[in-house]
């Protein structure tokens, strides 16, 4: 049988034994194809001067789509994020519209990306697709909204433009052409499912009180039905069991694939969604890979998967630290809540934060000092070893602590990057907290651990045997010294 040129796998240049043609170009080595280039990930690659054997070209397809399978995962993260906490509330009961408050505090029972138990936190489903929507917002709350592929809208409350006095906000759709009466803060969105949330701050430890200012006062209603608002729906979500983090196996591409579906063709950028279509997730499309492709994503998320956990836990940047002698990090060290650096979108640190966190707006990336608040990550001690739930380590905040309103800080399972698992219910402590006493010069010294070290159980935060996790400390209206990093934090130190 003759051998087919598409499945050669060794054949002598045909520019030594074919003649010299009349019209002879100079053509430069570097943009020669040999007839065989070995590589380190497919291996050998085969060509009949310059043409792809069949065996190259089945293994360049299947790279192809691995990579960008891979490519889909990192950054269609922010919008499976969004869709994950969207359909989480609706697992815990909610309709759009509806808001979620956790009126005795969050803890591990509801899995959230990064969650704090120190304040509590309302939340709900913003959804423009019918009409623009109307919320009233309370006094002296904090938070922001984001569309579905985690971008900032606006905030409400204290860093939002109603100043924390309170106010009726209307949101519509990007492409809205109808009438915007007076009397709202406006904002538009190009997407129709949004995310919304905000934290009330706790005074006296009246958690009560607290639920019921909210309740007092929110509201969220069609435009349509401003001069008749309806009843509002209130639902208690401390204490349930239910999920807002996307998934890390092939569901994830279900995930992505339910957002494109439902969203605008235009809501995203074209070149992402050339990314996911390339792989099969197309608006009006099924997203119904075959044998071949379903294999390939899902070797490709389990990589994703892998990248993504190296970038926010083994981070290689030394911008993202803090300091050169810490391990306190932040995907948010550029100041940039849109990952931005001189025209550059910072991929890197924009995977960083949505597979880590929940919840975007310029007062976390850049808060100015007194306002907003800041965050630190740690998830190693002081030696660079991961943090194991089964050692004791001990952190030190020196005095005085650079914070207008208060500190906390909080543990997060290195797992599912919710709130640790333990026998305590909230996984962390603050500055408010009557059981955490300062040391005699005005410092503070936090422990975590198995057990608590004798005469510090105030000051103490449970983890747990055979658990990694990971620390964040955060700074509610951080003063100069946090800016100009005349303070930092201690590193986490093992008790030995």
């Amino acid at each position: 049988m003759k051998e087919s040129r598409n499945d050669v796998t060794n054949t002598d240049s045909p520019a030594k034994s074919a003649p010299e043609p009349k019209f002879a170009a100079k053509v430069p080595e570097g943009i020669k194809t040999p007839d065989n280039v070995h590589t380190k990930f497919l291996g050998d690659l085969e060509f009949f001067d310059g043409m792809p054997s069949n065996a190259t070209v089945k293994k360049t397809y299947d790279f192809l789509d691995f990579a960008r399978g891979v490519e889909t995962f990192l950054n269609g993260i922010p919008a499976a994020s969004v869709y994950a906490a969207l359909e989480g509330l609706k697992e815990a009961g909610l309709n759009p519209g509806d808001l979620g408050i956790f009126e005795e505090l969050m803890d591990a029972r509801s899995l959230f990306l990064t969650p704090n138990s120190t304040t509590v936190y309302a939340m709900t489903e913003l959804n423009v697709k019918d009409e623009p929507v109307v919320a009233e917002i309370p006094t002296g709350v904090l938070g922001p909204v984001d569309d579905a592929f985690f971008r900032w809208i606006t905030d409400v409350g204290m860093t939002g433009p109603d100043q924390g006095k309170g106010g009726k906000y209307l949101f519509v759709h990007r492409d809205y052409k109808g009438e915007i009466p007076e009397g709202y803060y406006v904002a538009r969105t190009p997407t129709y499912r949004n995310n919304f949330f905000f934290r009330a701050f706790v005074q006296d430890g009246d958690l009560k009180g607290t639920a019921d200012a909210l309740k007092a006062k929110f509201r969220m209603y069609p435009l349509s039905q401003a001069d008749d608002p309806p009843r509002q729906r209130f639902l208690n979500l401390s204490g349930k069991q239910f999920n807002t983090i996307h998934a890390n196996n092939f569901t994830f591409y279900e995930e992505l694939n339910a957002v494109i579906q439902y969203e605008p063709c235009d809501a995203f950028d074209p070149e992402l969604v050339g990314l996911f279509a390339s792989i099969g997730i197309k608006k009006g499309r099924p997203f119904d890979p075959d044998e071949r492709m379903r294999k390939i994503l899902t070797e490709a998320v389990a990589v994703g998967n892998a990248t993504a956990r190296a970038l926010t836990f083994a981070p290689r940047k030394p911008n993202v630290y803090f300091y050169p002698d810490r391990k306190w990090n932040s995907a948010f060290a550029g100041g940039s809540y849109e990952f931005m650096d001189n025209g550059e979108r910072v991929l890197d640190d924009r995977i960083f934060f949505h597979y880590y966190a929940t919840g975007i707006t310029p007062a976390m990336a850049a808060p100015k000092v007194g306002t907003g608040s800041a965050y630190a990550i740690a998830a190693r001690d002081a030696d660079g070893q991961y943090l194991d739930g089964g050692r004791t380590y001990s952190v030190t905040l020196p005095a005085p602590v650079p914070v207008n309103n208060f500190w906390s800080f909080m543990v997060y399972s290195g797992q599912h990057r919710s709130m640790l698992e333990t026998d305590q219910k909230l996984a962390g402590l603050d500055s408010n907290n009557p059981s955490v006493k300062p040391n005699a010069d005005g410092s503070y010294t936090m422990w975590f651990g198995p057990e608590a070290p004798a005469g510090c159980e105030g000051n103490w935060i449970q983890t747990m045997p055979g658990k990694s996790y990971n620390v964040v400390v955060r700074l509610y209206g951080p003063l100069q010294p946090w800016f100009d990093k005349t303070w930092k934090p201690g590193d986490l130190e093992m008790v030995k």
